[in-house]
């Protein structure tokens, strides 16, 4: 009897612990909901949007979320990213929302397509959706057949949309067959969105209790009281966003381009323009990388700014100076954009008229002035005074590019071409006197102290 008694006591005492320790039921519930995370979208939709969403998505799915709500304003963008972007909202196992905000906000062109593949869209008053017929990579309308073809793709993927977001088929059929667009509003009452909402804090109140589609199958989802946590893109993101300005690539593939002829003219004797050039193109590519650029485009831009540089090396003929400089701009004009495929409007990535031949032919001048002047040191004749001869005539020069016998000396903080009066050759950092000068051209023998010395045999 004593033991029975005390193991009745010692299960009480655990069960009361047990009942003091533990959280409640509700406590428990609250703690093991995961929180809203929240997406501001306020840009073109390309490669680098769809990678942000994508990455986004995922930090949400780690997180156990609610839901993902994408606050959407964008005027559209790219084909490619936007079904990336369809591709990876359907493949969520968290519901994305789509809330079209602030007011005065949009979801036009592709970013319909997004909004429409969302769980749940709502909108905000005063903004609007559609507008998304498809056209020419530079706006403008395409000829019967290619536009026929693209208009149909494009159509065939919005009905696959509707149809498993059961959204009104016609209504977004007619976004891009007839370039419909609609108000906040309208949408509402055509079905295409699921509210209209003013506030991401009334949207939150509202989808309290509801269930949304995932990929996991419907999810009943719990917004009242949980944790909001914004998600941003990173430093490098922006940073990439910065960069992949049309007009900023074209400047930083020619700038980069100029650093390293420039440090080809100089001989190796300065390290700044040639680092700057090397930072300037990988700058460059950086902002390629998310841009639909055209790898014909980008060879003949490479290509002029090395016909540039022979033109520098190889003075006089002219025909490398001028076949780099059309090769530069043909090549900044099938660049981005003006040979792409259909799109849709509002993402329309392209180099300045203005920027590409203006900046092409500075760099085309530049190369040529420098060209000129390698071409009078080596051909050229000048007067040189008696002044100037007496002071250079004994001077010690050192070896910048190898004498064999002709080369390149460095004398007085300047560039010579020079030539070894005995004939024979002269390897770099060998110091050397000048003995006379021709034009610009100095003539130079050895060093006595330099000069080997031969030591009899015993």
């Amino acid at each position: 009897m004593t033991i029975r008694r005390l193991l009745t006591a010692a299960c009480l005492v655990v069960a009361f612990t047990g009942l003091v320790s533990s959280p409640s039921g509700a406590a428990q519930k609250s703690a093991a909901r995961g929180p809203v995370v929240v997406v501001r979208y306020n840009a073109d939709i390309d490669d680098l949007g769809a990678r942000f969403l994508s990455g986004a998505l995922k930090h949400a799915a780690s997180e156990n979320a609610q839901v993902a709500v994408v606050q959407l304003n964008t005027l559209g963008g790219s084909i490619t990213s936007m079904q990336k972007m369809v591709g990876d909202i359907f493949a969520s196992p968290v519901p994305v929302v789509v809330w079209v905000g602030p007011s005065g906000a949009g979801a036009a062109s592709a970013g319909t397509f997004i909004a429409a593949a969302s769980a749940f869209l709502a909108m905000a008053p005063a903004t609007n959706i559609g507008a998304a017929a498809v056209v020419g990579s530079q706006g403008q309308n395409l000829g019967s057949t290619e536009a026929k073809k693209a208009t149909q793709f494009v159509a065939a993927l919005m009905r696959s949309v509707a149809i498993r977001r059961h959204r009104p088929v016609a209504a977004l059929q007619a976004t891009i067959l007839k370039a419909h667009a609609y108000s906040a509003e309208e949408a509402v009452k055509l079905g295409i969105a699921n509210l209209e909402v003013s506030t991401l804090s009334a949207l939150l109140t509202k989808l309290d209790g509801q269930t949304l589609a995932t990929s996991a199958g419907p999810k009943h989802v719990h917004t009242a009281g949980v944790r909001i946590e914004q998600v941003k893109m990173s430093l490098w993101q922006r940073l990439l966003g910065f960069l992949s300005n049309p007009n900023l690539v074209y400047l930083l593939l020619n700038i980069g381009g100029l650093g390293l002829i420039i440090e080809l003219w100089m001989g190796g004797r300065s390290w700044i323009p040639g680092a700057l050039g090397v930072i300037c193109l990988l700058a460059a590519f950086a902002g390629l990388s998310v841009l639909p650029f055209s790898w014909a485009g980008l060879a003949l831009i490479l290509v002029g700014i090395a016909f540039l540089g022979f033109e520098l090396h190889a003075p006089g003929h002219l025909v490398f100076g001028i076949a780099g400089t059309t090769s530069i701009i043909v090549g900044g004009v099938f660049l981005l954009g003006y040979f792409g495929s259909p799109g849709l409007p509002g993402y329309n990535p392209s180099v300045s008229h203005w920027l590409l031949i203006s900046l092409t032919v500075i760099v085309g001048l530049l190369v040529l002035l420098m060209a000129r002047e390698v071409h009078l040191s080596r051909h050229g004749k000048r007067y040189v005074s008696p002044i100037e001869n007496k002071s250079l005539v004994g001077a010690i020069a050192e070896v910048n590019t190898r004498l064999a016998p002709k080369g390149e000396v460095w004398l007085n903080g300047e560039a010579w071409q020079a030539e070894l009066q005995e004939g024979g050759t002269a390897e770099p950092g060998e110091r050397l006197k000048v003995v006379a000068i021709d034009g610009f051209r100095v003539i130079v023998q050895p060093l006595a102290e330099d000069k080997p010395t031969k030591t009899k045999k015993s």
